[in-house]
């Protein structure tokens, strides 16, 4: 004897479900788990390797998949892929109370890393131990956003721990070499974005070392390029400017 099944209706096992609200109705995309975190963190690229089907669901426990006029009507197209990747960004995980709590210790973990890896005591130019920031973090009441990326949070939670504590992204240090012609007028151009200048050499060229804030490098970069058109180049000599050891609590 077979057993009917209706033509939109799929079954799936040991999914993870993704859910959005949009133009009044609800979407679901199922997922294999632990890999919607990779993708939000940018660590997956792979679509394929994230969703069990590309198809789009009004409910993906009881296999219904949703109309295509309704997703054309909510989403603007009708294209799955774009629609799968809409609601792996902005729609809500749907995990028991167990599995999101433990989501969100890992990933509190993982932005303190972050922090750790990104900041310096500006005073002292040591970094901090992930456990410090873990514990300025839990001080601060930090709750982490389980729809954000791990790296955006650790920006968030860099801005906030600047209040109550010593802390800053540790410099970029790099080697800038200007043609002589535009040299002194790009120089002063340049002077807002860089911190620190621990050499300058003016031959045929002006060749810099200076220290800058990780978040100016993409802005120097373009100035350069634009400016020089082409004849200029920045070199990357280290990404952290710190000192050796770990910085402790007094």
């Amino acid at each position: 004897m077979s057993i009917f099944t209706p033509t939109n209706q799929i079954r799936l096992t040991n999914v993870a479900v993704v859910r959005m609200k949009k133009g009044g109705k609800r979407f679901e995309i199922a997922c294999y788990k632990n890999k919607v975190m990779s993708w939000r963190s940018g660590a997956e690229k792979d679509l394929d390797e994230v969703l069990q089907t590309n198809s789009v669901f009004v409910n993906v426990s009881k296999g219904q998949v949703a109309k295509k006029d309704d997703l054309s009507k909510a989403f603007g197209t009708d294209d799955l892929t774009e629609i799968c990747k809409q609601i792996l960004a902005k729609g809500e995980l749907q995990v028991s109370d167990k599995e999101r709590q433990s989501q969100l210790e890992t990933m509190f973990r993982d932005i303190a890393t972050i922090v750790a890896e990104k900041c310096v005591n500006p005073e002292t130019k040591r970094p901090y131990t992930v456990s410090l920031i873990e514990r300025a973090m839990k001080d601060i009441h930090y709750s982490v956003k389980a729809n954000k990326s791990t790296k955006q949070q650790a920006l968030e939670v860099i801005r906030q721990l600047k209040e109550s504590m010593q802390i800053q992204r540790a410099h970029m240090r790099l080697r800038l070499v200007l043609p002589a012609k535009e040299g002194k007028r790009l120089k002063e151009k340049l002077k807002p974005l860089l911190k620190v200048v621990e050499s300058e050499e003016f031959d045929e060229e002006l060749e810099m070392v200076c220290l800058v804030d990780p978040g100016c490098f993409r802005e120097i970069d373009e100035l350069i390029r634009c400016e020089t058109k082409g004849r200029g180049s920045l070199e990357v000599l280290s990404l952290k400017d710190v000192e050796e050891g770990d910085e402790k609590l007094e």
